[in-house]
């Protein structure tokens, strides 16, 4: 028996009226119930077919970057920062927030200019943003070769988070609001009345419902289907890699991106994680999301990351040193357009949508939800 049969064996039964359902317990479907419930919303359920966090949110890198490239989305991220810093005084579990700040580098006029510009955008939501010359970033990331760089902006708020923890925090905060949360339980297809959503047909039950919000990440899209709610969006592997423990590694190091590169590196527990942004997205499961897909990564390609692996060295030349421990391949869920999919569905009335935060779902993902 497994843990979750062994789990549903002893739980109680799903409700058979809820005023909202909300479908997925990942970062999203848990920062949805959290502020419902802390906004005094009363009989709300959350629906996860497996584990919390199961699907994509285990695997987050745990990046927390503030500047975004519209105002709604740095207002998202702004306000996660704010969250990470206030939760664990209000629930009791910490959400592994670290404050390193970060650092962004530009190898090219035209991404200089546009880091200046977003430093001065920050400005705009009080976010403390300073530009580095070439040798401050080497000061403050020893590790770098400065090669090519111009400059960047420095982001002391920013930092990263555990995925895990953070989840978990909005979950028990959901539930000191009286919050349901039932894992191992499906929802397998949404009810309807005309174009009126009434509930949710589960494994274990129909629920009636006044909302429903569909918060199942890549599974967004299939169960949007079932019921002709258009959710764009689609599952691609997202590759990152940890390397083994580097006894020079400073603790306080801060992230670093390298947009002009598609990298990123952040310190993790003594170990160095750098992952990837790839030109060309690479879909997973376009002919359907395997059964049961709980905490599994995807197989790991060499000859998908060779290209950004070699600018990556290039970048921290330490990398060429040590050895990786890691060599990570997980899905994530991408919109068609770089947007959020993010509210109320067109064409069936009291149908909500949270999916498709584009491997953001971390850093902005508690403030859309």
């Amino acid at each position: 028996m497994s843990h979750i049969d062994s789990q549903q064996s002893f739980a109680k039964p799903v409700p058979q009226h809820a005023r909202v359902v909300i479908i997925g317990g990942g970062i999203l479907g848990c920062s949805v119930a959290y502020h419902l419930g802390k906004l005094g919303w009363r009989d709300i359920v959350l629906l996860e077919q497996g584990q919390l966090t199961c699907g994509t949110t285990w695997h987050a890198a745990g990046l927390v970057g503030q500047l975004h490239g519209s105002h709604a989305t740095t207002a998202f991220a702004k306000y996660t920062v704010e969250l990470l810093n206030s939760i664990e005084a209000e629930t009791g579990q910490n959400p592994g927030y670290r404050e390193s700040g970060s650092i962004s580098i530009a190898t090219h006029a035209e991404r200089l200019s546009e880091l200046k510009r977003k430093a001065d955008f920050a400005s705009l939501f009080g976010i403390e943003a300073h530009y580095l010359t070439t040798d401050e970033i080497q000061q403050r990331w020893p590790l770098i070769n400065p090669e090519n760089v111009l400059g960047g902006i420095f982001m002391p708020r920013d930092g990263s988070a555990n995925p895990v923890d953070l989840t978990m925090a909005l979950a028990k905060g959901a539930r000191q609001h009286q919050v349901q949360i039932f894992e191992g339980v499906e929802a397998r297809e949404v009810l309807m009345e005309g174009a009126e959503a009434t509930g949710v047909v589960t494994d274990q039950g129909t629920i009636k419902a006044d909302y429903i919000v569909n918060c199942s990440g890549m599974w967004a899209r299939p169960l949007g289907q079932k019921h002709d709610v258009g959710v764009p969006l689609h599952a691609c592997e997202h590759y990152y890699l940890v390397t083994e423990a580097i006894d020079s590694l400073p603790h306080d190091l801060p992230v670093l991106r390298s947009y002009c590169d598609g990298t990123y590196f952040k310190e993790d527990a003594g170990k160095l994680l750098f992952g990837f942004a790839h030109n060309h997205a690479k879909p997973w499961a376009i002919h359907g999301i395997p059964e049961k897909f709980s905490f599994e990564s995807l197989p790991f390609v060499e000859d998908d990351v060779m290209d950004v692996l070699e600018k990556a060295m290039n970048r921290v030349p330490i990398l060429k040193e040590v050895g990786i421990r890691t060599f990570f391949n997980g899905p994530e869920s991408y919109s068609y357009d770089g947007q959020f999919v993010m509210g109320a569905a067109p064409n069936l009335s009291n149908y909500y949508i949270l999916a498709g935060l584009n491997s953001t779902g971390i850093q902005t993902g508690p403030g859309a939800g």
